[in-house]
């Protein structure tokens, strides 16, 4: 699904660390930069990066990322739990069911 590693950290810190599900997200995250910032330089190294459609794409995202974190202060931690892992259940029956596009 992605290399930042998330869909394993998530549910270790919470479920084996006993971390609550806000903290363990926000901890996903920060762990996310490096991953996320060497993939960026690759990327761009090998010509992927289509700069005038990546603008876009990052403006919409901070948008998503501000409005997100400001909904997820006041989600209550056990429903964020419960989203989360609805989340990764559509996913991976997503990446079950999926065709491969050839």
């Amino acid at each position: 699904m992605g290399i930042g590693g998330g869909a394993i950290l998530i549910p270790g810190l919470v479920f084996l660390a006993n971390v609550p599900q806000h903290i363990a997200q926000g901890t996903n995250l920060v762990a996310f930069i490096p991953a996320a910032f060497v993939a960026l330089i690759i990327h761009i190294k090998n010509k992927y990066v289509k700069f005038k459609i990546a603008i876009y794409i990052i403006i919409s995202g901070l948008i998503s990322a501000l409005l997100g974190s400001k909904l997820a202060v006041h989600v209550d931690s056990a429903m964020l739990r419960r989203l989360f892992g609805i989340f990764l259940l559509v996913m991976g029956l997503y990446e079950l069911f999926r065709k491969e596009s050839t």
